[in-house]
């Protein structure tokens, strides 16, 4: 079996899914809520593990942040959709016009598996982003494929191992590689495929997947802005804690991270203090720090450490928090101190692209309408940040002037963790929603189900050629 080439291991697995699905059936709530369990089980069973893996992966990965975002947070979202799933299989009723219904017509939608469905998940949270949709996809009654990221390549062959060891092939199946594996990946003709990652890279896998109609749902993040607020319902160093525990879990590579703030022009120098005495509180020191994570890989710290030299030699103020003063310059670890890159140019590269790590850009406003009109002109974001009053007029005119895939008010990143709230992008942020409910929909097919009245209406109303007198006194009462 290791002697065939990717491409067509991964054609032969497809072609078994498929077969077992169509031998199967719909599965049933028991099968749903076992393959389920199964699921939570891989996680529970294999916490350490897996968070290993990633400290290998990284070089510095926090072992307790990947505990709680890559094991506890997975198994609660699989926990609610085994609480949820007898309801969301369900079919739904669907209103029916008066006089066929008082004739006895029906209508529902059932929702059924789509089928074989492919999952390219990322390096930033490779075992969350992994499972986040094989539960969704699972509690649709669907079976899956999933392509992990070469650039955790420990994880990626552990996941692998641990996904054969709990499911059969036919029901999942993992399959590691680099850019070839990926690419072979892109072009199978799933019945539909979910990718997380950079928008840069999403191109190549819609490209690919227009090849056999497959539809997408994509995850690609985006510059997520912070607006601050003058009417602040809280103090200052509770608005920075938000920021910084977010922005520096995981050394800011996360897609819905805080890219850039807002902040009125007079209180600029206030919040600049309080993020300096958020970074001290919650990490004093770093670069022994367990608790704070390396960059991936040397090209992604390279590329920031561009972003911050570029910003700097345009006359962007650059102000390093650093609170036990480091020398990062010979780090075991590709470890970067969290900067501040005040008031930046538009067109810095800083301000262009998606930062994906411990560097945060802050823009002053005199006008709320400075901020909004800014946001617009950048494409839409996967997440938008306000900290100010939850029922002013303000976050209203926010809300409806701007666009994005998901908004918090006064906390960063809380509307992802909610399972009843559809998670996804808008435009370049990504194209459909998954988590919970809606997840389950995304996965499924809505089927339109008609159950004709016992007296047929076009037989009643002489809706059948040859056309008369009634068909035509029909044809003005619909269109009155």
């Amino acid at each position: 079996m290791n002697d065939v080439p990717p491409g067509e291991r991964m054609r032969q697995t497809l072609a078994r899914q498929r077969a077992a699905q169509r031998a199967e059936g719909v599965p049933d709530h028991r099968t749903r809520i076992d393959r389920l369990e199964r699921l939570a089980m891989l996680l529970r069973e294999n916490e350490a593990a897996l968070c290993e893996s990633l400290q290998a992966d990284f070089g510095q990965r926090s072992l307790s942040n990947a505990a709680m975002t890559e094991i506890a947070y997975p198994i609660s979202a699989i926990r609610y959709a085994q609480k949820h799933l007898r309801a969301w299989m369900k079919d739904e009723p669907r209103k029916v016009a008066l006089l066929p219904r008082l004739l006895g017509a029906r209508a529902r939608v059932r929702h059924q598996p789509l089928g074989v469905i492919g999952v390219i998940s990322p390096w930033n949270f490779p075992v969350n982003l992994a499972v986040a949709p094989l539960t969704d996809i699972l509690a649709a009654g669907n079976r899956a494929m999933v392509k992990p990221s070469e650039h955790t390549p420990r994880n990626s062959a552990l996941l692998a191992e641990l996904v054969a060891r709990y499911f059969s092939d036919e029901e999942v199946a993992v399959f590691p590689g680099g850019l070839e594996a990926g690419e072979a990946f892109a072009r199978l003709p799933f019945d539909h495929l979910v990718f997380t990652g950079a928008g840069s890279i999403a191109r190549h896998v819609a490209r690919a997947a227009s090849e056999n109609l497959v539809p997408l749902t994509l995850e690609l993040g985006g510059k997520s802005p912070v607006i601050v607020s003058r009417e602040l319902p809280f103090d200052l160093d509770r608005l920075a804690t938000c920021i910084i525990d977010f922005k520096m879990s995981n050394a800011g590579q996360i897609c819905i991270a805080p890219d850039y703030l807002f902040v009125p022009e007079e209180k600029l120098r206030e919040v600049i203090e309080a993020l300096r005495k958020a970074v001290t509180r919650l990490y004093p020191r770093l670069l022994e720090n367990p608790d704070y994570t390396a960059i991936i890989n040397e090209r992604h710290l390279a590329r920031l450490q561009g972003y911050r030299e570029a910003a700097a030699a345009s006359g962007a103020e650059i102000i390093e928090l650093n609170p036990a003063s480091e020398d990062f310059s010979h780090a075991a670890h590709r470890k970067m101190p969290p900067c501040l890159v005040i008031n930046p140019a538009d067109g810095e590269p800083i301000m262009r692209n998606e930062i994906f790590g411990p560097l945060l850009p802050i823009r002053t406003y005199r006008d709320i309408n400075e901020a909004v009109d800014f946001i617009n002109g950048q494409g839409h974001p996967l997440a938008l940040y306000y900290f100010g009053r939850s029922g002013g007029a303000e976050l209203e005119h926010v809300l409806a002037r701007t666009r994005s895939g998901g908004v918090s008010v006064n906390d960063i990143a809380a509307h992802s963790g909610c399972e009843d709230l559809p998670f996804g992008g808008v435009g370049p942020s990504g194209m459909g929603a998954y988590h919970g409910h809606d997840g389950f929909k995304r996965f499924s097919h809505a089927r339109a189900v008609y159950v004709q009245s016992k007296i047929n209406l076009a037989d009643l109303f002489g809706l059948r050629p040859p056309y008369g007198s009634r068909y035509r006194s029909v044809i003005d009462n619909m269109m009155k």
